[in-house]
């Protein structure tokens, strides 16, 4: 591999002539700079980025610490912030905290203390103080998804609420009066509002919420599997199951095929974080779908506008409601053969 002396003696100059040209310092002859980028082609010769940071304290890379990757939200969520990230300059680093908190506090130290220039975080729970010690020492830091309450960094979100009353309200017409919720964890923001969402939307139709309806997931398919087998020992089972997650949301439907049962006949079924295999379930499940990419994409740019000392804000986008056929829906309509003309042969 080539070196900067190598690149100096092809170009006929000094060490620190080639160093003004990579760094594009405006000290240099239009004649030497032309000298030192063909002989860096010819050499093809490639900076040190690790030194280069040293000398300009950035390394132009984005450290990414999301919830579990084997959920197809985060793995969108994980695209849509490198291609950003490239777009911008930067490199992304990508932890998984596979929904454990310790876990999720090792990658942030590891990239840390590996000079990233930013961070991007979905927490794993409520209250990680290293996190929270990292933002408060001046770490850019932006939460994507999930937010820890009370830790001043922008947070890029989107909003359920609206979505989960357009579900209910679905639900209702559908003539369904006995919904349950399988829930995420309480101690993450996601979790514990998506069930106050669903508690308010079926409050303004005047349906209870029970204890028994209600049922304690992970996020995880097995939680879903066994909280949706919970429901259906009940003596009176809910109508309809709604899973906080996708994969919540695929655990309950292998629960109730297990038994025999059928979707949505037996059991309707309905999912937050709507995903491109839902469309290919038999039934296509109903769910709330998210603006993924665009919440990687905003969540990058709040980053770097932190970064590149601009003042960052948060985004909330709204999330909506994809009506398939997982909750008793009529099926669609066939589209009308086109008349033909008795004319035409």
């Amino acid at each position: 591999m080539a070196s900067i002396k190598d690149v100096a003696a092809e170009a006929g100059v000094s060490v620190a002539t080639v160093s003004r040209v990579l760094n594009d310092h405006p000290s240099v002859s239009a004649d030497a700079r032309t000298r030192v980028l063909a002989a860096v082609e010819a050499l093809g010769y490639r900076p040190n980025a690790v030194a280069r940071s040293l000398r300009t304290d950035q390394t132009h890379t984005l450290g990414l610490v999301i919830s579990d990757v084997m959920n197809p939200y985060f793995t969108e969520l994980a695209r849509s912030v490198e291609e950003e990230a490239r777009a911008l300059g930067y490199s992304v680093i990508i932890g998984n905290a596979d929904e454990r908190p310790e876990l999720q506090d090792h990658h942030v130290r590891t990239l840390l203390d590996r000079r990233i220039d930013g961070l991007l975080v979905s927490p794993t729970d409520g209250g990680s103080p290293l996190i929270v010690d990292a933002a408060r020492a001046g770490t850019p830091m932006v939460f994507v998804d999930r937010w820890i309450p009370g830790v001043e960094v922008p947070v890029v979100r989107a909003d359920g609420r609206a979505a989960v009353r357009d579900l209910v309200a679905h639900l209702h017409g559908l003539g369904h009066r006995r919904l349950a919720i399988i829930a995420g964890p309480a101690a993450t923001t996601t979790g514990s509002e998506r069930v106050e969402a669903f508690r308010e939307a079926l409050g303004e139709y005047g349906i209870p919420l029970p204890d028994a309806y209600i049922g304690q997931g992970d996020f995880q398919a097995e939680s879903g599997r066994r909280v949706t087998e919970g429901f259906l020992d009940l003596p009176e089972p809910p109508e309809v199951v709604f899973a906080a997650d996708n994969l919540m949301a695929l655990g309950a439907l292998d629960a109730v095929r297990a038994r025999g049962l059928r979707v949505p006949d037996d059991l309707a079924l309905a999912a937050f974080d709507d995903i491109r295999w839902f469309v290919h379930t038999d039934p296509p499940i109903t769910a709330i779908a998210q603006p993924t990419g665009e919440l990687g994409r905003a969540a990058v740019r709040a980053l770097v506008d932190s970064i590149e000392g601009r003042t960052p804000r948060s985004v909330t986008l709204p999330a909506r409601l994809v009506v398939r056929r997982s909750c008793g829906e009529p099926p669609a309509s066939p589209e009308p053969a086109p008349v033909r003309n008795r004319s035409q042969s």
